[in-house]
C-alpha cells in the first residue's frame, strides 16, 4: 500500500538497552517491565502524550496470560490518561512492522492524529507449560467429589507428567527450526560460511563504532534493572574485538556436521522494547516537532514456509518499491533485518536471481543488487541483538535517523518473520 499524499511524520523513537537472554540482566524482568519502561520514557521525552496519544499498538510474540493485551497494561503502568485505547497484535519477527503499519494507517485515514507504536519481547520470562496429562489430572481432580473421587483421579497419575514443557522452537508447519530453514536457504543461493562471517564480523564493527560515535545516545534509554536497580545503558549484545579467526572456530549450531549457521553468525535471544512515535504532519508541525521522515507505504508478504521461510525481503522490497515507482537507486537507506547472516545475503542474492525474481516474483527480470554500503551501516540485528516484537520500531527509529544524517531521500525497511512472513516500509524524507 502506497500513500498519495502521505501524512504520516515519523517523529522519534527510543528504546531500552537490548540485553541478552534468557540468563542476562533483564532476566528478572517481565515483558511489561521493558514495555511500561519505554512509553514512560517517550512520555516524558514528550509530555503531551500523556493525555494527547490517539492510540498505542505495541508488537509482541511470547506472551504471558497475566498481561495478554500488554499494550494497555504497560501504558497504565507508565501513566497515560486511562481513556487512551491501546492494543496489542503478533505477526512474529514483524510485530512491530505491524504495529507502525496499522498506526499509520489510522493517522492517514484521520481516525488518529499521535500514535504510538513499537512492541516488546522478553525471552527470559518465556512460560513454560504444564504437560497435557497433568493439565488433565488438575482439571478432574477440580471436579471429583469426596475422597473416592480423588482416589479414582489419581490412581492413574504418573510422576512424569510433572515434567514442564519447554516452549517450542521449532516452525509449527514444518517442525524444522528457524536455523535449519537458514542452514537452507544460504545452501541454496550459495551463500558461505566464510561470506556469514564476513558479514557478522561487519555487524558487529559497525555497531561498536555507532555506539562510540554517540549514534545511538538519543535513541537507547537507560534502564534500571530491579532489585539493585543498576543502570544499563548501553546494549550488550555486540563484540567489539570479534574477528574472523573467532568466528571461523565456533561449530554449526543447527546442522551438524556440515552446516553453515554458528552462534557467531546468528542474532542474539535477546529481551528489549522499542516505540516509535507517529504523527499527523500537521499537528507535528503544528507542535514544532520534526515531521521531515514521512511513511510513505508499507507491503507484507507470505510465501511457502517450507524452503521459503526467510525470504520476506526478496518478496516485499521489489513489491513495495514497484508500487511506488521506485528502484533499488533511488533507495539512500536499507534496514534489513538480521535474523542470520545467511539469510540476508540469501534474500540480496535472491534479488539477483533471475530465476528466483521471474518464477516468483512474476518480473521479466532479476530486480537488482542492493548495495552493501548502504545496508546496516550502523549494525543489524546480529549485533544489536533482537527481541523479536520490538525488532521492527528499532530499525524504524534507525532508518528514520540515518536519512537525516546522509541528507537522503528515500528508506526502505524490510524483514522476515516466521510462517513464511515478510514486511517492507517505505520513508520517504522531505528534502
Amino acid at each position: 500500500m502506497i500513500f498519495e499524499n502521505t501524512k504520516v511524520a515519523v517523529v522519534d523513537g527510543l528504546r531500552t538497552p537490548f540485553m541478552k537472554a534468557p540468563t542476562g540482566k533483564a532476566q528478572d524482568l517481565k515483558a511489561y517491565d521493558l514495555a511500561r519502561h519505554a512509553l514512560n520514557q517517550l512520555k516524558h521525552r514528550y509530555s503531551f502524550l500523556e493525555n494527547d496519544t490517539d492510540q498505542i499498538t505495541l508488537g509482541s510474540v511470547i506472551q504471558n496470560s497475566a498481561t495478554s493485551n500488554i499494550a494497555r497494561e504497560a501504558m497504565i503502568g507508565a501513566g497515560f490518561n486511562l481513556d487512551t485505547p491501546a492494543y496489542s497484535v503478533t505477526m512474529a519477527c514483524i510485530s512491530a512492522n505491524v504495529a507502525i503499519s496499522n498506526s499509520a494507517q489510522a493517522i492517514q485515514s484521520g481516525a488518529a492524529k499521535i500514535a504510538i507504536a513499537g512492541g516488546v519481547e522478553s525471552s527470559s520470562d518465556a512460560p513454560v507449560r504444564i504437560s497435557d496429562a497433568l493439565k488433565k489430572t488438575l482439571m478432574a481432580a477440580q471436579k471429583a467429589k469426596g475422597m473416592g473421587g480423588m482416589w479414582q483421579v489419581f490412581k492413574q497419575f504418573k510422576f512424569k507428567s510433572l515434567a514442564p514443557v519447554a516452549p517450542a522452537i521449532a516452525e509449527f508447519s514444518t517442525g524444522l527450526t528457524m536455523g535449519q530453514d537458514a542452514d537452507q536457504l544460504a545452501a541454496k543461493f550459495g551463500v558461505t560460511r566464510e561470506a556469514q562471517d564476513e558479514f557478522a564480523l561487519n555487524s558487529h564493527k559497525k555497531a561498536a563504532q555507532a555506539w562510540a560515535d554517540g549514534k545511538f545516545n538519543e535513541e537507547v534509554v537507560a534502564m534500571p534493572i530491579q532489585p539493585k536497580f543498576d543502570v544499563i545503558e548501553q546494549d550488550d549484545t555486540f563484540y567489539a574485538d570479534s574477528s574472523m579467526e573467532k568466528l571461523g572456530k565456533l561449530r554449526p549450531a543447527f546442522v551438524r556436521p556440515h552446516g553453515t549457521i554458528t552462534a557467531g553468525n546468528a542474532s542474539p535471544i535477546t529481551d528489549g522494547a522499542a516505540v516509535s512515535l507517529l504523527m499527523d504532519k500537521d499537528e507535528a508541525k503544528k507542535r514544532g516537532l520534526a515531521h521531515d521522515v514521512l511513511l510513505k507505504g508499507f507491503a507484507f508478504s507470505g510465501s511457502n514456509p517450507q524452503g521459503e521461510l526467510l525470504l520476506g525481503p526478496a518478496y516485499t522490497m521489489p513489491k513495495l518499491l514497484n508500487e511506488a515507482g521506485l528502484t533499488i537507486d533511488d533507495v539512500d537507506v536499507f534496514e534489513i533485518h538480521e535474523a542470520f547472516a545467511g539469510q540476508v545475503l540469501a534474500n540480496l542474492a535472491a534479488l539477483q536471481d533471475e530465476d528466483f525474481c521471474k518464477n516468483a516474483l512474476g518480473l521479466d527480470k532479476a530486480f537488482g543488487e542492493i548495495p552493501m554500503e548502504k545496508v546496516n551501516t550502523q549494525g543489524g540485528s546480529l549485533s544489536l541483538g533482537h527481541p523479536f516484537g520490538a525488532t521492527g520500531s528499532r530499525i524504524l527509529t534507525s532508518a528514520m535517523r540515518r536519512l537525516r544524517e546522509t541528507d537522503g531521500k528515500y528508506a526502505l525497511i524490510s524483514a522476515c518473520a516466521a510462517g513464511g512472513l515478510g514486511s517492507a516500509i517505505l520513508l520517504q524524507r522531505e528534502v
